[in-house]
């Protein structure tokens, strides 16, 4: 019997993406595999459902068709506790799951005996890079913000000879020179910006002078596990805010990328900074969603702090979903790949290094060791 893969709707709040688009069930079902997709889960995408059927996707809109008859279900967002409660037991989840902000949902999918995959936990080595959500959506992120931070300045970002005499360009400042800060550079530059960027990491600086910024550079070096930064020492703190404060105070635009992974994003833009920015100037905050790079970030919001906008999206890849879905697509059909042997059946031993660190919960056990710690501290508290 052919393996049965689900994609249900999104229905976290103003998600648009879809796990899967037509093209990935296409050739999903062309492995023999079978696809059930709910009626309308690519529409808020740009993906209809003739399109799927044409791919050879069932649609299936009872729950009980289309949960419970599913061996393997994808996902763009953590299932809500309903949702887990409709996954049979032994069935196996692939999702962005996010442990450490929805433990309740880990214990619940622990008790359902559910198979879970967090993609957010895959390792960050060469064999991943097809399979990495992280990256594909952060590249998402970095371009979208960008936008809002054009769309928001008063200012032209190129320089414009007119008749009425010269525009000089806008000055953009890029704080965090990961996936989304690089996408970020690379699209005010695109825009005619004079752009500057700014990573704790020495090596990001041959990045960012790659695509025509110029990189903000401190005699010290935070480079950390898994390519992220390390966390700063107090006097390294003082040292980088003295030279950030400089750089926000002359910027016309300010992207803020900079996240530690599992922890509450770092302070880089405090109150006493944006007060020094200038009237009209804009700050996009990247890391809304995990407590904000600026003080003064208020998450889901756009407010007015003297004459600085600040902006705080959330979700910015649901805002270009079209793209966006079809990254996230080709993600989990790499990650299938490894999942899914030749014959169409489920490997079970996970003993594939990228399926053992992605693993959170089995047989009702929590696996992955960080979450597991979380949902067991010492002390029982």
């Amino acid at each position: 019997m052919a393996l049965t893969i689900a994609i249900p709707r999104e229905t976290a709040p103003q998600e648009r993406r879809v796990a899967l688009v037509p093209e990935s069930v296409k050739k999903l079902t062309g492995r023999g595999l079978q696809l059930l997709v709910e009626p309308g889960a690519g529409q808020a995408a740009g993906y209809p459902d003739d399109a799927y059927q044409a791919a050879g996707a069932q649609m299936k809109g009872a729950p009980a068709e289309l949960w419970g008859n599913a061996q393997v279900l994808l996902k763009v967002q953590p299932p809500t506790p309903e949702e887990v409660a409709r996954i049979p037991s032994g069935a196996v989840l692939i999702a962005q799951i996010n442990a450490s902000r929805n433990l309740p949902v880990v214990k619940l999918l622990q008790e359902r005996k559910v198979t879970s995959f967090a993609l957010e936990l895959l390792p960050r080595i060469s064999r991943a890079q097809g399979m990495d959500v992280l990256s594909s959506q952060a590249t998402v992120a970095g371009y979208r913000a960008m936008l809002i931070g054009a769309s928001l300045s008063p200012k032209f970002l190129p320089m414009l000879t007119t008749a009425a005499g010269t525009i000089r360009p806008s000055r953009v400042l890029i704080l965090g020179a990961g996936v989304a800060g690089l996408m970020a550079i690379a699209t005010a530059h695109r825009m005619g910006a004079v752009v500057e960027g700014y990573d704790v990491r020495r090596a990001a600086g041959e990045q960012v002078r790659s695509l025509g910024a110029k990189f903000l550079e401190l005699p010290l070096n935070a480079e950390g596990a898994g390519g992220y930064a390390r966390e700063l020492t107090p006097e390294e703190k003082k040292q980088e805010a003295e030279m950030v404060a400089k750089a926000v105070a002359e910027a016309d635009i300010i992207v803020t990328t900079a996240a530690i992974p599992g922890r509450k994003a770092p302070v880089l833009v405090r109150k006493e900074m944006v007060e020094r920015m200038r009237p009209g100037s804009v700050l996009v905050d990247l890391a809304a969603e995990t407590g904000g790079n600026c003080e003064l970030t208020q998450p889901g919001q756009t407010v007015q702090v003297g004459g600085v906008t600040l902006a705080g999206p959330l979700n910015l890849p649901s805002q270009l979903p079209f793209h966006a879905s079809q990254m996230y697509s080709k993600n989990l059909e790499a990650f299938l790949g490894l999942l899914v042997k030749p014959d169409g059946s489920l490997v079970t031993d996970y003993t594939d290094e990228i399926l053992a660190a992605s693993l959170l919960t089995r047989a009702g056990e929590v696996v992955h060791a960080g979450a597991r710690a979380l949902l067991n501290p010492p002390g029982g508290s």
